[in-house]
């Protein structure tokens, strides 16, 4: 909290000092480029906190320039796994793939065991993202075993809960939840307040999917002060979504949708594209349940579109099922069912758990 306080009140020079580098950086002056190398690592954290991934990117752009200027293959490889992250937080994860495994190729190369462990994570979280757990399982694996090995708890944590997340894909909440439990427990212990907000969240969503919303709304709320506390806008919009597919599987649609329309503001706020379309997909369904079809439709193809737009086969294949049924409840069956085919191959593909249910639906429709 000292570091964010520090931050927030040096904010203007920071922003000075950095803009003074970058128009330096022509002139090749050493200074300059030291700087530009160094703006976006003296922040750690603090940075993922307070600049977006649109301001992060010109950041990174140009310390990388300086890398090249000044020949350090080191601050190269950590940048482009930084460009990559930022390209994952804004919902593209075919471009994080790209900068992770430039990246992943570096710290090999120059034998940077903790890089190699933070490329593999980011890989695993692209993949997963993708809609490809069972990959991203085989990143996580490989890189909690190098955090454990140079003993990096916080990477070590991270992995965890990356792992539990991919469990969770998978359709196994209770193998999620013993990741998730062994991830809060180092985040606890090192004083990580961000990944302590993250693991709780988590572990909503894990007694969510065991049918428990009320155990989860418990966790949401945990996690959503703490988003507060540190001013983490993204996991913020994350926990108020969270919090609406609890209430709408409470039989509250209209909480629901007042926690979904704040989720939505503040992906579009940050430009998080793919917490922008779970929004829209959320109230989609919330609408539906209002018995309001053609609303419910009008965000599905809005969330569909940013599906496809990002690569997200999961949340393509929820968007095009979500469409299928209000189509069918408005007497369209034909339309439906070529919906819900498109659906099912999809979660097919990626081997999602959710293909049984588009499965009993067509079943019945054809029947």
């Amino acid at each position: 909290m000292r570091s964010l306080q520090l931050f927030d009140l040096e904010r203007a020079n920071i922003l000075t000092g950095h803009s003074w580098a970058e128009k330096n950086l022509e002139g090749d002056s050493s200074a300059a480029i030291d700087l530009c190398k160094s703006y976006p690592d003296a922040g750690a954290y603090v940075l993922d906190l307070r600049l977006s991934p649109c301001e992060k990117i010109p950041w990174l752009e140009t310390a990388l320039e300086a890398c090249t200027r000044s020949n350090d293959r080191a601050a190269e490889g950590s940048h482009l796994g930084n460009l990559g992250r930022a390209y994952f937080d804004l919902g593209d994860p075919r471009k994080a793939i790209e900068f992770c495994e430039k990246a992943l190729d570096i710290s090999r190369e120059i034998g940077h065991l903790l890089g190699e462990g933070t490329d593999l994570g980011n890989l695993g979280n692209a993949y997963s993202n993708l809609g490809d757990p069972r990959k991203a399982i085989e990143f996580y694996e490989q890189a909690l075993a190098i955090f454990r090995e140079i003993g990096y708890r916080r990477g070590e944590g991270n992995s965890l809960g990356a792992l539990g997340n991919a469990y969770s894909d998978l359709g196994d909440p209770r193998k999620a939840i013993d990741f998730y439990e062994q991830a809060l427990a180092i985040a606890r212990e090192i004083g990580d307040r961000r990944n302590e907000g993250a693991d709780l969240g988590n572990l909503g969503l894990a007694y969510y999917h065991l049918g428990d919303p009320r155990k989860a709304i418990d966790f949401y709320e945990q996690a959503l002060a703490i988003a507060r506390e540190i001013g983490d806008l993204r996991r913020e919009g994350n926990s108020l979504g969270a919090l609406g597919n609890a209430y709408s599987d409470l039989g509250d649609p209209r909480k629901a949708i007042d926690f979904y329309g704040k989720a939505l503001a503040i992906a579009r706020e940050i430009g998080y594209r793919r917490g922008e379309g779970n929004s829209l997909g959320a109230l989609g369904n919330a609408y539906s349940d209002l018995g309001d079809p053609r609303k419910a439709i009008e965000y599905h193809e809005e969330a569909h579109a940013i599906s496809r737009e990002i690569g997200d086969r999961g949340g393509e294949g929820a968007d095009l099922f979500n469409m299928s049924l209000s189509l069918h409840s408005l007497g369209q069956n034909e339309e439906a069912v070529s919906l819900a085919r498109s659906a099912l191959a999809i979660y097919e593909e990626i081997e999602s758990p959710s293909a049984e249910i588009v499965r009993k639906a067509l079943a019945e429709w054809s029947g």
